[in-house]
C-alpha cells in the first residue's frame, strides 16, 4: 500500500509547490536542450490533456454563470482581442523599437489568453471560471480576430485560414470537453473533490512539461546572440506585467478578485496558437519572442504569488 501511495504523494506535493515547480520548469528547458527538442513534438498531445485537466477543476457552475452574463462576456472578449493589442501599438508607436520586436509585442497582445491561465488562477487564489470562460470564448474567436488586427495595425497578412485555424482549435477544445465530462460522469462530483490535489499537481506537471517543450532552440539561439536574446527577454518581462496591469485597471469594476483574473489572461498570451498560424517566411527573432515570453509565463506566478496573496487578503468589496 505504501507504494501504491507514492504517485498521489507526488502529484499532491506538486500541488503544494506548484509555483516554485513551474519557475523551475524552463531553466530545465533551457539547460537541457536534447530534453526541450524531445518534448516539443507531443505539445499539442499536451494541450489537450492541460485543458482536460483543467476542466476538471473548474466549478461548472460558476461557469455557467458567466456565460448568463453576456455584458461581462462581451467586454472581457474585446479587451482581450482588440483593446490590448490596441493600447500595446498606441504604446510602441513613439517608442521605437526594432520592427521585429514591435511586431511581436503588438501579436501578443493580440493572441488569446494561455488555456492553462485558469490553471494559474486556481494556483493563485483567482477566479478559474472567469478564466476559462473568457480565455475559452477569445481562443474560439482568434481566427476572426487576429488576421484582421494584425492587418490594421501593422500592415502584415499572416496568411491565415480561417476554416484551418478553426478546425485546429476544435481538435484541441472538443477532445478535451468531451474527456472531462466522461471523466466526471464516471468519476462523480464526490471523487473529483477528493483527489482535488493530485489533480491539481497532475496539472503541473503537464505545465512543467510545457515549460521544457518550449525552450527548444532558445539555448542554441541564446548561446550564439546572447545580447539580443536578453533584450527580448526584457521585453517580455515589461510587456507581461503590464498587460496584466492594464487588464485589472480596465476590470477594477468587478473587485479585486476578478480583475487580478483578467490581468493575469491579458498578460499571458497563448502566442503558441499563433506560431501554428504564422505563414512559413515569418521573420524569425518574432518566433524567438514567441519561445522567450513564456518565461515570465511560468516564472511570474512564483514571484508575484506574495503580492497576490497580499491583496486578496485585504478587505475589499466584490461587485458584479
Amino acid at each position: 500500500m505504501p507504494a501504491a501511495l507514492q504517485p498521489r504523494r507526488l502529484l499532491a506535493l506538486l500541488s503544494r509547490h506548484a509555483t516554485r515547480v513551474l519557475f523551475a520548469g524552463v531553466f530545465i528547458g533551457l539547460a537541457l536542450p536534447p530534453l526541450a527538442a524531445a518534448a516539443r513534438p507531443y505539445l499539442l498531445v499536451g494541450v489537450i490533456v492541460l485543458l482536460t485537466a483543467m476542466l476538471l477543476r473548474v466549478d461548472w457552475g460558476a461557469m455557467g454563470a458567466y456565460l448568463r452574463r453576456p455584458v461581462l462576456a462581451t467586454a472581457l472578449v474585446v479587451w482581450l482581442l482588440a483593446g490590448a493589442p490596441v493600447v500595446i501599438w498606441l504604446t510602441l508607436l513613439p517608442v521605437g523599437l526594432p520592427e521585429s520586436l514591435a511586431v511581436s509585442l503588438v501579436l501578443m497582445a493580440a493572441a488569446p489568453p494561455i488555456l492553462s491561465a485558469s490553471a494559474i488562477a486556481v494556483l493563485l487564489g483567482l477566479d478559474g471560471a472567469l478564466a476559462i470562460v473568457g480565455g475559452l470564448i477569445a481562443t474560439l474567436l482568434t481566427p476572426l480576430t487576429v488576421p484582421p488586427m494584425a492587418l490594421m495595425l501593422l500592415g502584415l497578412d499572416l496568411e491565415i485560414s480561417v476554416g484551418a485555424l478553426m478546425a485546429r482549435l476544435a481538435a484541441i477544445v472538443g477532445p478535451a470537453f468531451l474527456l472531462s465530462l466522461a471523466i466526471r460522469k464516471g468519476a462523480g462530483p464526490a471523487r473529483l473533490d477528493r483527489y482535488k490535489p493530485e489533480i491539481e499537481g497532475f496539472t503541473v506537471l503537464v505545465m512543467l512539461y510545457f515549460g521544457v517543450a518550449i525552450m527548444d532552440g532558445v539555448t542554441a539561439r541564446l548561446l550564439a546572440e546572447p545580447a539580443m536574446v536578453a533584450g527580448w527577454t526584457l521585453a517580455a518581462f515589461v510587456a507581461n506585467p503590464l498587460l496584466q496591469l492594464l487588464g485589472g485597471l480596465a476590470f477594477a469594476w468587478l473587485g479585486r478578485r476578478g480583475a487580478l483574473t483578467v490581468g493575469l489572461m491579458s498578460g499571458n498570451c497563448n502566442m503558441g496558437l499563433l506560431l501554428a498560424a504564422l505563414p512559413p517566411g515569418t521573420d524569425f527573432d518574432v518566433l524567438l519572442y514567441f519561445a522567450v515570453a513564456q518565461l515570465p509565463i511560468f516564472m511570474l506566478p512564483a514571484l508575484m504569488l506574495p503580492i497576490y496573496r497580499r491583496l486578496l487578503a485585504a478587505p475589499t468589496v466584490e461587485r458584479a
